[in-house]
């Protein structure tokens, strides 16, 4: 696999990078954005925006809609902030917001563990392949279903 090397924050360095990236983009970081990107990353798997109004509506003492959340999420995504896993319809932190580039997900279909992994020359190759045809790509989306490392060991 050839991609490049990140440095992913965790953390507290993680809710820095995004404010930084999403101030920088010159949207403004409110309470109620931090609350979402707060439980976006404390999600281990891709969680919907009804999971994460949930866990907002919890943390903040009072109901939050998801329509909210989706708004925000939006703006996550457009930012670079979070990605959605489209065949999920849900959201995941990007662990390097200060870094754009297309995002190839494995996402397992037994426990839902999605792993992201960079591969510029691949990520060159789609879009490529795509221009040649006079289309021009804005967001490649690329995602392989199938069965984590964990999961098929585990059906052995």
């Amino acid at each position: 696999m050839t991609g490049h090397a990140h440095h992913e924050p965790r953390g507290d360095a993680l809710l820095d990078a995004a404010r930084v990236t999403l101030e920088g983009a010159g949207e403004q970081w409110t309470d109620m954005r931090k609350t979402v990107f707060v439980a976006l990353a404390g999600f281990a798997n891709p969680a919907s925006a009804y999971d994460i109004a949930d866990a907002v509506s919890k943390a903040r003492g009072k109901r939050v809609a998801a329509n909210s959340v989706y708004r925000i999420l939006d703006i996550f995504v457009d930012k670079n902030l979070a990605h959605r896993v489209e065949s999920a319809n849900a959201y995941i932190a990007n662990a390097h917001p200060d870094c754009v580039h297309d995002c190839i997900f494995l996402v397992c279909d037994l426990c839902s563990d999605t792993v992201h992994i960079d591969d510029d020359p691949v990520s060159r190759a789609i879009r490529s392949v795509a221009a040649a045809t006079g289309f021009r790509p804005s967001r490649p989306v690329i995602e392989v279903r199938g069965t984590c490392a964990a999961c098929a060991g585990s059906s052995v």
